[in-house]
């Protein structure tokens, strides 16, 4: 197995000393700046991460673990922090939370500062479920847990939801409900949540012999502003379907204020399930049919793995936890007169 870099091999690269690295790489100053920018480019060159080094010498837990998420908006992730933040206060540990914004290249930096910060392991919601940089955690020993998405390029502890399942059933109950026309509003194809969602919706289509009419397919990328477009783009096909599946909690916000906007009526023009529950279901009326997941529990079960990953390390094989989620019927999702088919 390749060594991994050390402040030797940057100090021998950038031609300096071995004081002059760490000086630098500890903002102790004291260095020209034309040498601290040789250290800098050394140190990218070669993927020096400090934490290793520290790691290394002091086999010290710090007690605390970094916690990554796309968008801390979402009403799903303070639930989950809710969930791990209990469990690791039973344990001692402190948790750092940093959002992404779904960009990999904030996921990225972020990951390298958790590195130096000497965090003791990751719970993380990638922003990229193929990206290559995530390989880092696995090489410099940081236990990772991935929770609603998957990570493809190596095997981590993963908690997830039955998506197809909750899709599925959502869909089945409008299609039960007499709805022939069942508009989705679909999340990113390369996540996990996004893709899965839509392979239910598209399952029940199909056992219940209903075409899919990809006029009735909009895309969104998991936000409230791209959960209001298609809302608009499926109100302005000359046929509308005539019920939304809407595949996130911040999507559905974002379709309940582009129905109230296009005064489309919801119950009575149109039926509306959606996947997580939120805030407004309730509230509104007609009251939100929705697919709950039990994120506090996946929490939990998410800091309770990446525990036993720090302390027992690779004497436990990688476990997989896919949990059901629930579809709770409300009025949302009824079939009014003028819409059975005749």
């Amino acid at each position: 197995m390749e060594n991994k870099p050390n402040i030797q091999d940057v100090a021998k690269k950038a031609g300096v000393s071995i004081a002059t690295v760490s000086r630098v790489i500890n903002n102790q100053g004291g260095v020209r700046r034309v040498t601290e920018e040789k250290i800098q480019r050394a140190i990218e060159e070669l993927g020096y991460i400090r934490s290793a080094a520290a790691r290394t010498m002091k086999r010290k837990d710090t007690k605390t673990i970094g916690v990554i998420v796309p968008d801390i908006q979402n009403p799903f992730f303070p639930l989950l922090m809710a969930g791990i933040e209990q469990k690791a206060s039973e344990r001692d540990y402190f948790t750092i939370l940093s959002s992404t914004n779904e960009s990999p290249v904030i996921e990225e930096k972020i990951i390298r500062n958790f590195l130096e910060r000497g965090v003791d392991g990751i719970i993380i919601t990638t922003a990229n479920e193929d990206g290559e940089y995530l390989k880092v955690l696995e090489e410099q020993g940081v236990p990772v847990v991935a929770v609603d998405r998957s990570i493809k390029k190596f095997d981590v502890d993963t908690v997830l939801v039955d998506n197809v399942k909750g899709a599925y059933q959502a869909v089945q109950r409008l299609i039960l409900q007499g709805h022939r026309k069942i508009g989705i509003i679909r999340g990113p194809q390369h996540t996990t949540p996004g893709l899965e969602r839509y392979i239910g919706y598209q399952k029940a289509l199909e056992d219940y012999g209903i075409p899919l009419d990809e006029s009735y397919v909009v895309d969104g990328d998991f936000s409230e502003a791209s959960g209001y477009t298609a809302t608009s783009e499926l109100y302005h096909l000359r046929d509308k379907p005539t019920a939304v599946f809407s595949s996130n909690n911040m999507m559905t916000i974002g379709c309940m204020k582009a129905l109230d906007a296009l005064d489309w009526r919801l119950g009575e023009e149109v039926a509306f399930i959606g996947f997580d529950d939120v805030d407004i279901a309730t509230f509104l009326s007609p009251k939100l049919s929705v697919v709950a997941r039990p994120m506090y529990a996946i929490g939990e079960i998410a800091f309770t793995l990446l525990h036993d990953r720090i302390h027992f390390k690779e004497d436990l094989p990688k476990r997989k936890y896919l949990l059901s989620p629930e579809l709770i019927t409300r009025q949302s999702c009824a079939m009014t007169d003028s819409h059975i088919p005749r």
